[in-house]
């Protein structure tokens, strides 16, 4: 029995496994990604001291020396052309968000139809939503353009709404995540106590699918207020412009008034801070198997 005992007593002994030697160079990678930061924070950077500046401040100091003009900047935006820098904001808030929303919903029952059903032809619509992720939007600007004319949309709010609700990436990316999230023994064991197809999804599969959903939503929100090309084509009325097209027309307008060029410096400033407090709101239901799902995939 001692014997029993003790053989038993060495199995369950953790074993430790002595370090290895460091990997010489460890420090590359780190310095890689540091200088990507660096590269990709800059910009911010450079436009949160500029916006500080006074137009003969900005072209007349050094760059990273912040200035005394920010309150004047914000207040002369405000006042610019009745205040139509908040109301592009508006605008793009409109467009961001309805069309975020709606594209997340659609995404989530169209990858949970194409995770959890069979049915004739799926592979291949698969294929087609890959495609539509690697087909760059400057080619369907122009064709999504004359359709919206002909139906007599075109300069109106649907003509941005209705092409940001299709997310071929949306979709693709709920797909994974359905796949990966739902359980088919859930579904199956709702099926036996009598669930329809549409309370299975509304009351199970929806809630599961959840953090995924919202990660489409960042995405798509972001994608959306980003946008410039579609808006900038379909687009002639500049009350019904989104803040990056109507920057661009107040950056035209400073060719012939250099002193346009501080609003649009601080207004680029506080069209990026919706970005961040949305991403700050929202980052708790960002989830790291939705990329392991993709991977696995």
């Amino acid at each position: 029995m001692s014997n029993v005992i003790a053989e038993r007593t060495r199995a369950v002994v953790p074993v430790t496994v002595a370090a290895g030697p460091k990997r010489k160079g460890g420090w590359i990678p780190t310095l890689g990604l540091l200088a990507g930061a660096l590269y990709t924070l800059f910009p911010v950077l450079w436009v949160l001291i500029a916006s500080t500046k006074s137009i003969d401040q900005l072209f007349s100091t050094f760059t990273l020396l912040p200035g005394s003009g920010l309150l004047t900047n914000l207040h002369q935006l405000s006042a610019y052309r009745g205040g139509e820098f908040w109301e592009w904001m508006v605008n793009s808030a409109l467009y961001a968000g309805v069309g975020g929303a709606l594209s997340a919903l659609l995404s989530g029952v169209t990858g949970y139809a194409l995770a959890k059903y069979r049915f004739a032809g799926r592979g291949a619509i698969f294929n087609i939503l890959l495609a539509g992720v690697l087909m760059p939007p400057v080619v369907l600007a122009v064709p999504q353009y004359l359709l919206f004319a002909k139906a007599g949309l075109a300069d109106s709010y649907w003509s941005v709404l209705l092409p940001s609700v299709i997310s071929p990436y949306g979709i693709y990316l709920a797909r994974i995540y359905a796949a990966g999230a739902i359980p088919d023994d859930v579904l199956e064991a709702g099926r036996m106590d009598g669930a329809s197809e549409w309370r299975l999804f509304r009351s199970v599969a929806l809630p599961m699918m959840a953090p995924g959903l919202v990660t489409v939503f960042l995405f798509q929100f972001v994608a959306i207020w980003n946008n410039f090309l579609l808006p900038f084509v379909m687009l002639g009325d500049d009350h019904k412009f989104p803040v990056t097209v109507g920057l661009y027309t107040l950056l035209l307008q400073g060719a012939n008034a250099p002193a346009l060029y501080t609003l649009v410096i601080t207004g680029a400033l506080l069209s990026v801070l919706p970005l961040i407090a949305l991403f700050l709101s929202l980052q708790r239901f960002w989830r790291l198997d939705l990329l392991s799902g993709a991977v696995k995939s």
